[in-house]
């Protein structure tokens, strides 16, 4: 990946006012020859306006699709503006703006890049069915990719360009298909994966997505999501080089 290489950061928000606005200045502040996109997926509060007066150009959805619909979103949004590499990020503050680079630079030896807790970097821990879980779904995944991953429900993600096409095409809503489905259908349309180990922050605010009280049903759906996303064709469409011009019929 040449060092003209244009990259987009992708911020999938709802509901997220309170924080924002810092998580855009810090991640602008930090972060060189990266441009931010955030997603607005139907919020109901100022979001979209904190975001847009702490810079960052803003993407506003009438209604809310959940974090994978905010995401295809934003992939289309990258590919039919011709970006190189799209990595997301969250609102909440939990992804380090100073890893970014980190993420990305695992894009020079796959498709996709995950920064992956549970990976000998920072203290981030989670416990019980959450864990079993997490467990399950990097044995599962590590064998599909023929690489071994630790951390497969991570958001802190990035891709190229033949990755960003796949995601237009293929980018569920569904419950964990931002992160389980959609890389599950990645990998068997031929893409590759690899993980770079980051520290991630605790929330810094905003709504969660998962209620720790719900943790035994995490476990259940986890299995459920991985079972719909093994199940699905293999979907193996020709996927352009590097640097090749956008399809734009593609994304429809």
């Amino acid at each position: 990946m040449t060092a003209a290489a244009r990259t987009l950061a992708i911020m999938p928000a709802w509901n997220e006012a309170a924080v924002i606005g810092d998580t855009v200045r810090e991640l602008l502040s930090t972060v060189e020859g990266v441009d931010l996109l955030v997603v607005d997926d139907g919020s109901s509060d100022e979001t979209a306006a904190a975001a847009r007066d702490a810079g960052a150009a803003v993407m506003v959805l009438p209604f809310n699709l959940g974090v994978g619909g905010a995401l295809r979103a934003g992939f289309k949004y990258a590919w039919e503006n011709g970006y190189d590499r799209a990595i997301q990020v969250d609102a909440d503050g939990q992804h380090e703006p100073s890893q970014i680079h980190a993420v990305l630079a695992g894009l020079d030896q796959a498709d996709i890049s995950i920064g992956a807790r549970f990976s000998g970097v920072g203290d981030y821990s989670v416990g019980g069915p959450r864990r079993w879980a997490m467990s399950l779904l990097a044995a599962v995944f590590s064998r599909v990719a023929r690489t071994r991953l630790t951390d497969i429900t991570s958001g802190f993600r990035a891709a190229n360009r033949r990755a960003i096409l796949q995601y237009t095409r293929h980018y569920p809503a569904e419950y964990l298909g931002d992160t389980v489905d959609s890389l599950m259908t990645a990998l068997r349309a031929g893409l590759t994966v690899v993980q770079v180990p980051v520290a991630m922050r605790p929330r810094q605010g905003g709504e969660p997505s998962h209620s720790p009280v719900k943790a035994a049903i995490y476990l259940v759906r986890s299995v459920f999501a991985l079972f719909i996303a093994m199940t699905r064709a293999k979907n193996r469409v020709p996927l352009p080089t590097l640097g090749s011009a956008p399809e734009l019929e593609a994304t429809h």
